[in-house]
């Protein structure tokens, strides 16, 4: 909204490897306690450029009512992709490997991971994941694709994205068989990750006591995640509306914002939260500054905030 890109200069880097590894945990709290793990061995990895340790590269976040989204529709058939009853949250992570690993060498030192006896010195960075996974009590329910497996990996990535896509035919219906003026209702709410418990415990909350059928995903490495209300009535959407308020106002006490990854956009809830989180007056002083570059009001007019 400030300027115009006129030249880009790309490097192309060569494609990571990577395992992809879906994990259903019944409790949250054991969920999250494991991306804690992942996270702080992944930073350790970093820093100590540990060519053994763990590359996670990404973990997203799926909640009991995705799950049940998925089978309603029959997703888990139709990808093979199954997880046990009663699976509170399922976490989706990307493992980097040395691009020399091949898919034996993978089911090798995964099978090796919890043999007897088995030398810790001589772990690798899928051996010390699936030490985790054992850890965690969730070795057994876990679903990896090895690298070059690409269709077991378009199976497990296809299950997080089709669940946005299911929120939205259900919208779409009821929009369409219901009241006409029903509508897409969700966040987009990051918050450190040590408070993301707190955060989901909200929503918890804001959606339970409005009786609202909720849906909550995202990137749980990043403390990201989209809460979405299943509207079936514009009564619900307003409710919902309200409830998404709620939590972006109680990310911005925890230190994080209503406005994450998607900015503001044309959306009303999403220029309340921007109220929520910078006040009028730090809008003001925003529209000072884009009147300072941009006085007649060309570049993405109306993204951030209307003009007046």
């Amino acid at each position: 909204t400030l300027g115009v890109v006129v030249s880009v200069t790309v490097r192309v880097a060569p494609r990571p490897a990577w395992c992809l590894a879906f994990v259903p945990f019944a409790d949250r709290m054991a969920g999250l306690a494991f991306a804690r793990t992942l996270r702080d061995e992944a930073k350790n990895t970093w820093r100590t450029s540990d060519p053994a340790g763990l590359d996670v590269s990404a973990i997203e976040y799926l909640d009991a009512r995705c799950l049940e989204l998925a089978r309603e529709d029959g997703l888990d058939r139709r990808t093979g992709v199954t997880w046990p009853d009663g699976t509170a949250i399922a976490l989706l992570v990307t493992l980097e490997v040395p691009l020399s690993m091949t898919a034996e060498q993978a089911f090798e030192q995964i099978g090796r991971a919890r043999g007897p006896g088995a030398a810790r010195a001589g772990d690798t960075s899928i051996m010390r994941f699936c030490r985790a996974l054992d850890e965690a009590g969730a070795l057994d329910a876990v679903e990896i694709a090895v690298p070059g497996d690409h269709a077991r990996m378009a199976q497990l990535l296809a299950l997080r994205e089709e669940v946005p896509a299911s929120v939205n035919r259900r919208i779409g219906r009821a929009k369409q068989d219901v009241d006409g003026r029903i509508e897409k209702t969700a966040g987009d709410i990051i918050v450190p990750f040590e408070h993301l418990e707190e955060l989901l415990s909200r929503c918890d909350r804001e959606f339970a006591g409005r009786h609202l059928d909720a849906a909550v995903w995202g990137h749980v490495s990043d403390g990201n995640v989209h809460p979405n209300v299943l509207a079936r009535s514009f009564a619900e959407v307003e409710s919902g509306r309200a409830a998404i308020l709620e939590v972006g106002r109680a990310a911005i006490a925890l230190g994080g914002s209503p406005l994450a990854e998607h900015g503001v956009g044309r959306n009303r809830i999403k220029q309340q939260q921007l109220e929520d989180l910078y006040g009028r007056e730090g809008i003001e002083d925003m529209r000072a500054v884009k009147r300072a570059l941009d006085p007649r009001w060309t570049l993405a007019p109306g993204v951030l905030f209307p003009p007046a």
